[in-house]
């Protein structure tokens, strides 16, 4: 848990800078239009959704162990290669470090909800996933906290705001490679704990599971209906500096605070979710109901965001975007959970690829969308933007109910436990 949590803590730190540093880039360095902006974004989305495809397959095919292992080699690599973009590359430049970083951080979250199936109850899986999911705003909280103590606000020394976690990736990448094993093969655990892992599980063969058979059940689509909500998320992460920007005159070092009270925010949310279905469980309610109660919840807790351009109060905007942060990531670490619950433990990572692919699908369109709208039309696109990153919890979680109303889990071979 210890590894998952600091993995997506890197991943986020790597995937935020952009957000923070993008109002300074696009002031004093680069010069780029929001439309230029938002095709960077849409270049990290596309990659982050192929790759979502494509990572999720190979580590179930090759393990948890040596597909995560090739992500975060790879999303490290291209990490810092943001730093040799100059300006004559202009946004391109940028486009194709996005790129590979979003092909390599694009196996982070089905290594991670694999390794929880694999090492967790089902039970506890929701709770688990919130502590590792936490990690998402530890990283998008270092990032506004570090980026001003190293870059100015004219965007001198930017370049070493993406070379700082090269170092940590390769510790967590030794220790990783030295250390994980299935709970199966592992020396250090106990019969009884072994027993408690697999206890509301049951031990599956080791056929491997074709992509075309799992792309063709309801509930895959039901998980990829609730990932949609992605494109909110990275609506924050990626424009929340430019909307506070653009809102309250905020410049690099005055983002600092705001971003991080949003983010911290989110971990309660991340963390809490998690905890109120799991919690919901073990007092004796089924899955279905203890997910879908806390996914009524997260929505309601969300709604208000819908209102945050009608304000003057920079606080208050902060907030409400912080509530929103709270119920999304409260959502989030219930939404993965969902594919542990559903499906065998082989087939994990493939659903949680092909879920992950349409939700950047639908983040890509939204930040062209949002690019390009608020060049031609100025801030009142946010508007637009906030309305329906209010609205689309409560909505999706109606088409998920229509989908799969009793969550029933299938087994090994993908046919309903009875």
């Amino acid at each position: 848990m210890s590894l998952l949590f600091l993995a997506t803590t890197i991943n986020y730190v790597d995937r935020s800078i952009i957000g923070v540093l993008g109002p300074t880039l696009q002031a004093h360095v680069f010069h780029w239009t929001n439309a230029q902006y938002g095709y960077i974004n849409v270049t990290f989305m596309i990659a982050y959704g192929i790759g979502m495809l494509l990572m999720g397959s190979i580590i179930d095919r090759i393990g948890t162990k040596k597909g995560y292992a090739l992500s975060i080699t790879i999303w490290s690599l291209f990490s810092l290669s943001h730093a040799l973009v100059n300006r004559s590359m202009g946004w391109i430049g940028f486009a194709v470090a996005r790129f590979g970083l979003g092909i390599g951080e694009s196996g982070n979250f089905p290594a991670c909800i694999k390794t929880v199936a694999e090492w967790f109850p089902k039970k506890e899986r929701a709770f688990a996933t919130g502590i590792f999911n936490a990690g998402t705003n530890v990283g998008a909280t270092l990032a506004p906290l570090l980026i001003p103590l190293i870059v100015h606000n004219d965007g001198t020394n930017w370049q070493y705001a993406f070379c700082f976690t090269f170092v940590l990736s390769l510790i967590w990448l030794i220790v990783w490679l030295r250390t994980y094993q299935k709970p199966e093969h592992s020396k250090k655990l106990t019969e009884p704990e072994l027993k408690y892992i697999l206890s509301d599980s049951v031990a599956e063969n080791t056929d491997k599971i074709a992509w075309r058979r799992i792309i063709g059940l309801k509930e895959t689509w039901a998980f990829a209906l609730g990932k949609i909500t992605d494109a909110v998320w990275w609506f924050y992460l990626f424009w929340g500096g430019f909307f506070l920007h653009a809102q309250f005159g905020l410049e690099l070092k005055g983002l600092a605070i705001p971003l991080i009270v949003i983010y911290i925010m989110a971990d309660f949310g991340s963390v809490a979710g998690g905890w109120l279905s799991s919690s919901l469980i073990k007092k004796g309610w089924t899955v279905n109901r203890a997910r879908k109660i806390t996914f009524l919840i997260c929505g309601l807790v969300i709604l208000p965001v819908a209102f945050v351009t009608q304000t003057d109060d920079q606080w208050t905007a902060i907030v409400l975007i912080g509530l929103a942060a709270v119920g999304h990531q409260a959502w989030s670490a219930n939404i993965f959970t969902v594919v542990s619950d559903v499906f065998p433990k082989k087939a994990v990572a493939s659903v949680v690829g092909i879920g992950g692919l349409v939700g950047t699908l639908a983040s890509a369109l939204a930040n062209f969308t949002l690019g390009r709208g608020l060049d031609s039309s100025g801030k009142s696109g946010y508007m637009v933007a906030f309305l329906i990153a209010g609205s689309l919890y409560l909505v999706i979680l109606i088409l998920i109910h229509l989908i799969m109303p009793r969550m029933t889990p299938r087994d090994e071979n993908l046919n309903y436990v009875s």
